[in-house]
């Protein structure tokens, strides 16, 4: 108490009241009370190459992501995270040029130059060199996150989207490289893709080419690479026109090209067509020699059906250094690259000075999302729980409940109805949003202990004891 018998009162609060009491009060002198501005609208929009996934797509987008984790896992991957944001020092000088003009960079708010990961690899290396003491080689990692690149958006291909990554650091042996296929292939199967082919190649091969030709400048390799990359979407005489005039090759350099990129057959006939052109020693015949080695483990484990050489494969990034590969739906033409990856034994070194070994493959959910679509090979879903529990008033309201409970504590996911509604109204949700069960608990049912089940693909209901509900429908539910 003060010393007039009133209670302290905080200067906020009594500013407050004071608020309050004007407010109640209008002036004698003031005019007509002030209309507050109407809210003006907003154009509800996406960026150019970014988009929203409503429940229809992002429930099996989820389930896609949830299937590749569990693979990851199943290969003894272990799960990594890095921030969407790196300093751009770290970013820039990895990709290449092209890769370089792609890169979403700014200022942030304390003036740092940062930018967006432009993928998951080169912040894995910066990782590994971060953390030597707590890293044991060789390290198996996996990470699912988005990335980001300012590029033209194209038919599957947008600039958000999200990568699967899983990555062997620390093994020079082709056995790793061998098993980062093994693992793409699996995952492929895993979301049920049966028609599909990886098409690898090796850089060492692409640099002996490079050799044969006389080219010593990196600009000028890269160059010609990210032409011959090309060779598959734009065809022969168009890849023949940009070597000429934006790589400036002569017409016998460019004969010597299409010689190399004409060696066809099985990866056996391909590998012998090499050795005839490399010598012995040379960087070319090295990238031969690993390359058989990682074919002879694929024939082993059964694999070498769903993998072939295309000498066309030069991936674009320029930190690959071995093995590359890339991976296509046989059913869609000309749509690109699914899953791609390859070896980069120099990356990790850019940050700890010494050369670390790693190999790597990733797997882009997005477009292959979008792929599965145009094959028709996607069941697109609207609910992520298949039991639907009716509700129809306040007095079978807490029964309803009770029943979810029990549904959800044997496993099966249970959407309970929201809103008090008709039988009608809750069975047209539960066939719209695609769920198959719909389980009645009316007064009815209340009263004696049980729910009325009905399987809405087959039509037929069955009333069910409430304790034995959960059972009854995870066995139905578990079958499917």
């Amino acid at each position: 108490m003060n010393r007039t018998g009133s209670s302290t009162v905080s200067p906020s609060t009594a500013f407050r009241h004071t608020i309050g009491v004007f407010a109640a009060v209008p002036s004698r002198t003031a005019g007509p009370p002030l209309r507050e501005s109407p809210m003006s609208k907003v154009e509800p929009r996406t960026l150019r190459g970014f988009r929203d996934y409503l429940p229809a797509k992002m429930i099996p987008r989820q389930r896609m992501i949830e299937s590749i984790e569990r693979t990851f896992q199943r290969f003894g991957f272990a799960p990594l995270m890095t921030p969407a944001l790196e300093y751009l020092e770290i970013l820039t000088g990895k990709y290449g040029d092209e890769g370089d003009q792609l890169l979403y960079r700014f200022k942030d708010n304390g003036g740092r130059d940062v930018g967006l990961r432009y993928d998951l690899t080169v912040p894995l290396a910066r990782v590994v060199a971060q953390y030597p003491g707590e890293i044991t080689l060789p390290f198996r990692r996996y990470q699912i996150a988005p990335v980001w690149r300012a590029e033209n958006p194209a038919r599957g291909r947008f600039r958000e989207f999200m990568q699967c990554d899983a990555d062997i650091v620390g093994s020079k042996d082709m056995a790793a490289d061998a098993e980062l296929v093994q693992l793409g292939c699996e995952l492929l199967e895993g979301l049920g893709v049966e028609r599909f082919k990886v098409r690898v190649n090796h850089r060492k091969i692409l640099s002996g080419l490079m050799a044969r030709l006389g080219i010593t400048s990196r600009e000028a390799e890269s160059g010609i690479l990210r032409t011959i990359d090309k060779l598959p979407k734009i065809g022969e005489a168009e890849t023949m026109k940009l070597l000429r005039a934006d790589n400036g090759l002569e017409e016998g350099s460019i004969a010597k090209v299409f010689e190399f990129l004409r060696i066809a057959g099985t990866s056996t006939e391909v590998l012998a067509g090499l050795e005839k052109i490399f010598e012995e020693g040379s960087i070319g015949r090295q990238g031969v020699t690993e390359l058989r080695e990682v074919f002879s483990i694929l024939e082993a484990a059964e694999l070498s059906s769903a993998v072939d050489i295309d000498l066309s494969i030069a991936r674009g990034l320029s930190y690959y250094t071995g093995t590359i590969y890339e991976t296509f739906l046989t059913d869609l033409a000309g749509y690109g690259s699914v899953m791609s990856g390859g070896r980069y034994d120099e990356l990790v070194g850019v940050f700890r000075g010494e050369s670390v070994p790693a190999v790597g493959i990733s797997l882009g959910i997005d477009r292959l999302l979008e792929g599965l679509v145009e094959l028709k090979l996607l069941k697109e879903a609207r609910a992520v729980a298949p039991v639907l529990v009716t509700v129809f008033g306040a007095d079978t309201a807490g029964y309803a409940a009770r029943i979810a409970r029990w549904i959800r504590a044997a496993g099966v996911g249970c959407e309970l109805y929201p809103a008090y509604a008709k039988m009608k109204k809750q069975f047209t949700r539960a066939n719209d949003m695609g769920q198959r069960w719909v389980v009645i608990a009316g007064s009815d049912e209340m009263a004696k202990g049980q729910a009325a089940v009905k399987d809405m693909q087959l039509g037929q209901q069955e009333l069910v004891a409430i304790e034995q509900l959960g059972q009854y429908l995870a066995d139905r539910v578990n079958a499917v």
